[in-house]
């Protein structure tokens, strides 16, 4: 799955995550995808939430190994 932005937020704890894909988002156009890898395992429930608050579709989520990543296509 080819994403328009990737985003880095290894290291990052809640809400960083979440305001970082905020801010690429918003500079996104409609039905773009944004890519976000997280280190922070609270991210999964954390885009869960988001996606459901903002309308956004959350399109993939997955781990791998101490890595999460979040696919999330623009509303």
């Amino acid at each position: 799955m080819d994403a328009h932005k990737e985003i880095d937020t290894r290291g990052l704890n809640c809400p960083l995550p979440i305001l970082k894909a905020k801010k690429a988002l918003a500079e996104m156009e409609s039905g773009q995808l944004l890519k976000v890898v997280a280190t922070d395992p609270g991210s999964m429930r954390d885009f869960q939430a988001f996606a459901r608050q903002t309308g956004n579709e959350l399109v993939l989520q997955s781990s791998q190994g101490e890595e999460y990543i979040h696919v999330l296509k623009r509303r």
